[in-house]
């Protein structure tokens, strides 16, 4: 069962997901929060897999809740996606470095929103298809004026190569297709990368491949 936590300061927004979420029967509702503070001592005491969070809410934003959930190692389990309107406030890539596991928009269609809670809840990161990478890529160019390099000292010239091709959002098949590799061996490559660069999910990857120029933002294949 994925446990599933909802912060959001629209009552009608919170009930909507709920409603949707229960339907399901590997998804349970283990909270609700109207407000940022609310959304971390909540998330604190329930530590549920997923925590679909707003941006926009009073007594702490989402991205400040974002923050205090993700440096919290006792909620290491608990991943988040930011919801969010497609215009992106600038501050979003705050809370992408923080640890935020993919974002949806408000309006998205239903069967996306349960494939993302899934997804998440799996460990990996909401990059595809295309709603996260164009956001992904839109914050990017608000991290760093000029790539700093130095966080790829640590890896591998076949490891950067698997980064790069994270950055632009490819899955483990896709990788392993692109470099001649196994879908195992590309995971193996991206798990030992995550431990080298202490990143929480793929989401940080990406954050890294753009920080460090490997990925432009804007860039297309």
């Amino acid at each position: 069962m994925i446990r599933v936590a909802i912060a959001d300061d629209q009552q009608l927004i919170r009930a909507g997901f709920r409603s949707l979420l229960e339907a399901e029967p590997d998804l349970e509702i283990v909270g609700e929060a109207g407000t940022g503070a609310d959304a971390v001592a909540m998330v604190t005491k329930e530590k549920p897999d997923v925590v679909l969070m707003d941006i926009r809410m009073p007594d702490g934003d989402g991205l400040w809740a974002t923050e205090q959930i993700a440096a919290n190692p006792a909620l290491s389990g608990t991943h988040i996606v930011i919801v969010t309107t497609f215009e992106l406030d600038e501050y979003v890539a705050h809370a992408i470095k923080a640890g935020a596991s993919g974002f949806l928009v408000k309006d998205t269609e239903p069967v996306e929103l349960i494939r993302a809670v899934r997804v998440v809840a799996g460990g990996d990161a909401l990059l595809s298809p295309g709603v996260t990478k164009r956001l992904l890529e839109r914050v990017a160019g608000t991290l760093h004026e000029a790539p700093d390099t130095s966080q790829l000292r640590v890896l591998t010239e076949r490891e950067r190569e698997v980064l790069a091709l994270v950055g632009l959002g490819l899955t483990n098949d896709e990788i392993g297709r692109r470099l001649f590799l196994s879908p195992l061996t590309a995971k193996t490559h991206v798990s030992r990368i995550m431990s080298k660069l202490t990143a929480r999910d793929r989401v940080q990857l990406v954050v890294v491949a753009y920080e460090t120029g490997l990925v432009r933002a804007g860039y297309q294949e």
